[in-house]
């Protein structure tokens, strides 16, 4: 008998639907314009002038690392919170609500960006419709003030999924006020905790500083201000990305497995420490940054590798959860119960690949983290292939694969072909495993990134084994195997979604669990204390910093006339870089 979501709660399906299919079409406009860029980088393949080079990176960065990783991520919540808790939303209105918000929000973004396309761009508020600022949109770039504005909608659209999660738990709590939180809602409840203190600095760069200077209300910001008030949220959002990945780990991948949960205790451990861990620890993107003493740098050099604690104990209850579910089913000796997996399973296989090449991007974030050996590393693009294991896969293959149970769960509707979807997570995993590493082997011979040009006159980078031209193809290949990848994908939702209803829809429910939330301390629950002390470890990290900053160029910038300046030398040598590069 078909026990679905979509059978317990019909209206929350189609909230979480809507928001998955709004993910899909941000990966797959986001997806498709890397493939863009891996070939105009490479020299393979170029039909875009220079310049346009750098809105196609916007775009693919925003599409990407904002609108397909949050949508997704809120519908995951949505699930979680009302599965655990056997309830639904308090108020569904509520909920279409904050979803409508960020879909303004990402089209007031897109629109913004892709007029950079237009020769000439419309003229909005008295300034064109532009926004080539990359993902990391602190000044002194500029953007049209409807790039932040849609940036804020649509945070703040995130923030009110919050408070729906919180409702539904309170009203859940005030009939049951001497149970334990469910794991899944108490995964989802101290992420949103997280991620209302990680995003106030990005708040604050916006509507205090950005949106008032591209609106002409004031004449300059301090550009290293708005830049470590973005990396205090900037890289507090990679967790934010991670946590419903770690959700689907820890709830969902065990069951697949065939078995149960290794711990929910470690498993609530692991979340209060990224609570705690994750946000004050953004100035290790700005080691090279001049105007924070290296003292500051130290501590968040420290901060980030105390970090590596949840990691480290989530790989290890992952793995055991896997083990026990692997013995379960016959698996034997200290390695061969590997085998004993069921690797035909495309949602398995995708998740365990995407936990694969996380442990490898641990390895590689470690070299970020360190001060003196980020500076061999420090924007190359060694920094875009450790992003593109973490974000890229970790999170985007993990989301795929869990599409193919999510969605005929949403749909009553079977996946339209299982092969296709296990080639699809191998292909993609074979993909990223090129490109990854061609970028991580450029990148320690210094090939910049944030760049259309790095075929620069008169520097030939050389790298030890190999040739240049040997990893841009290594690159190149990885793309569009990646591209054929998000391809399948795409074509297994909307097939799956043309399927007639089905009774064969999986049960809607958590795996089990070895040790229970019955064997952890009580203390775990008090999400009061852990937010509270998060909130004083952040100030801790960062009021000095700021506060040096501020007294050195003031709040806005001690000279005006030095910051313009500084702009328009900028944009000169950009473009008369690539003028030498391009005939």
């Amino acid at each position: 008998m078909r026990n679905a979501y979509v059978d317990q709660f019909p209206t929350e399906a189609r909230v979480i639907k809507a928001a998955f299919w709004s993910s899909f079409i941000a990966l797959a406009i986001g997806g498709s314009l890397g493939l863009v860029q891996a070939l105009h980088r490479t020299d393979v393949f170029r039909f875009l002038e220079s310049p346009d080079y750098y809105t196609v990176l916007t775009a693919h960065g925003v599409l990407l690392a904002i609108s397909f990783t949050i949508f997704f991520l809120v519908g995951v919540f949505t699930w979680a919170v009302t599965t655990s808790l056997d309830r639904g939303v308090e108020d569904i209105r509520f909920t279409w609500g904050w979803y409508a918000m960020m879909v303004v929000g990402t089209v007031l973004v897109g629109v913004t960006i892709f007029a950079g396309f237009l020769e000439e761009p419309p003229v909005v508020l008295g300034s064109e419709l532009y926004a080539d600022v990359l993902f990391t949109f602190y000044a002194p770039l500029q953007a049209h003030p409807f790039f932040y504005i849609g940036l804020v909608l649509f945070v703040v659209g995130s923030w009110l999924a919050g408070v729906d999660w919180f409702r539904t738990w309170w009203a859940w709590r005030s009939e049951n006020p001497d149970e334990r939180i469910p794991l899944p809602t108490f995964m989802v409840l101290t992420t949103t905790l997280f991620w209302y203190i990680c995003t106030l600095g990005v708040a604050l760069s916006i509507l205090v500083f950005l949106l008032p200077w591209s609106l002409g209300l004031v004449d300059s910001v301090n550009p290293l201000l708005t830049r470590t008030l973005f990396w205090y949220f900037g890289h507090a959002v990679v967790y934010f990305w991670l946590m419903p990945t770690y959700i689907l780990w820890y709830t969902m991948l065990p069951k697949f497995s065939g078995g149960k949960l290794f711990s929910d205790p470690l498993a609530r451990v692991v979340f209060v420490l990224f609570l705690l861990l994750s946000t004050p620890l953004g100035i290790h993107h700005q080691y090279l940054d001049p105007g924070i003493a290296e003292g500051f740098k130290f501590i968040a050099m420290t901060n980030t590798m105390f970090l590596l604690l949840p990691s480290l104990l989530t790989a290890f209850t992952v793995v055991a959860s896997m083990e026990h579910g692997a013995r379960q089913r016959g698996g034997e000796g200290y390695v061969g119960w590997l085998t004993a997996l069921p690797w035909r399973d495309p949602i398995f296989t995708g998740m365990a690949l995407a936990g694969l090449m996380f442990a490898a991007a641990g390895f590689s974030g470690m070299i970020n983290a360190g001060m003196n050996i980020n500076y061999l590393v420090h924007n190359t693009w060694w920094v875009v292939g450790h992003f593109h294991l973490t974000v890229g896969t970790a999170v985007a293959l993990t989301f795929m694969a869990s599409a193919y149970w999510f969605i005929p769960q949403l749909t009553g509707k079977e996946l339209w072909n299982r092969s296709v979807a296990l080639g699809q997570v191998l292909l993609w995993f074979i993909g990223m495993t090129f490109m990854s590493n061609a970028m991580h082997r450029s990148g320690l011979f210094g090939m910049p990134r944030r760049t259309a040009e790095p075929q620069y006159q008169g520097f030939e980078f050389e790298p030890a084994v190999g040739t240049v031209g040997e990893i841009n193809a290594q690159v190149a290949l990885g793309a569009v195997l990646l591209t054929v990848s998000l391809a399948l994908f795409l074509l297994n939702m909307v097939m799956t979604s043309f399927n007639e209803t089905s009774d064969a829809i999986p049960d809607n429910t958590f795996a089990g669990t070895l040790s229970g939330p019955e064997d952890s301390p009580a203390i775990l629950d008090n999400l009061a204390l852990w937010t509270a002390i998060a909130v004083v470890l952040v100030i801790f990290a960062y009021t000095l910093p700021l506060a040096s900053i501020i007294d050195g160029s003031g709040l806005f910038g001690s000279d005006i006339d030095g910051f313009q300046l500084g702009i328009e030398t900028g944009r000169a040598l950009v473009l008369e870089s690539i003028r030498e590069v391009v005939p």
